[in-house]
């Protein structure tokens, strides 16, 4: 006997094998890091629920998620967009980066665990295998990670949270004046970190992460903006 619940009234729906708002939040953080979903694309609560295939209270309670992190912009009478960082947002955010990261890494180089470590070098090899398969969308989305777990290795919970919310955002700004050679950070200066960390060497980490992310912010055109995207079925099916 089939155990799925039947709708129970006129107009009610079985949502019973329905993704929750987590499954739809992590979709679409998913395709903001890896670019695939442009900034200021509109959300259109009719077009997520056709794509999720759930009711509209679910993808209300996702899109109130994805806003308190930072990663939407819910405008009133407008309805939901993909986050769109200006030219002003775009050098705080890179500022606040720049704040944070270099003492990070700098900790990290003095005290990181041996279980720290694995965390980082365990991610490095996620994206040399990417690398090799030319997985070009994974390839972006780990690049970003890469950063969100150098806070992780910390073992601070809050730090790591920050730190979520200002790649997922240089992700949109790089997605929004980045050309597709810069959106990729070079995969020989995570190493290289990676490796002065290991060498518990925080004067050379601190100056590799600096360095890092100047080479990420200089390779953006301030004055080119990708369009929105429209097909949202094929970008967040695809996942």
């Amino acid at each position: 006997m089939s155990t799925k619940s039947q709708p129970t009234g006129p107009g009610e729906k079985d949502i019973s094998f329905e993704p929750d708002e987590n499954l739809i939040v992590e979709r679409i953080y998913k395709a903001v890091m890896e670019q695939r979903l442009a900034p200021n694309t509109k959300l259109s609560e009719a077009r997520l629920c056709e794509t999720f295939g759930v009711g509209r209270m679910r993808v209300r309670r996702a899109l109130l998620l994805l806003s308190s992190q930072g990663i939407i912009d819910l405008q009133s009478n407008r309805g939901a967009f993909v986050a769109c960082p200006d030219k002003s947002e775009a050098n705080d955010v890179f500022a606040a980066r720049m704040l944070i990261e270099p003492p990070l890494v700098r900790q990290l180089a003095q005290q990181a665990s041996k279980a720290s470590l694995t965390l980082l070098s365990d991610h490095i090899a996620l994206e040399d295998d990417a690398h090799k398969g030319n997985e070009r969308t994974e390839i972006i989305r780990l690049s970003g990670e890469f950063h969100t777990k150098l806070a992780q290795a910390t073992g601070n919970n809050f730090i790591t949270r920050m730190m979520r919310e200002l790649v997922t955002r240089t992700s949109l700004i790089v997605g929004l004046f980045g050309s597709s050679e810069n959106a990729i950070c070079p995969d020989d200066e995570h190493i290289r970190i990676l490796e002065a960390i290991e060498a518990r060497d925080p004067d050379r980490a601190e100056q590799l992460l600096i360095s890092h992310l100047n080479h990420i912010q200089h390779g953006l055109d301030m004055d080119v903006r990708r369009q929105p995207e429209d097909d949202l079925a094929h970008i967040l099916g695809s996942t």
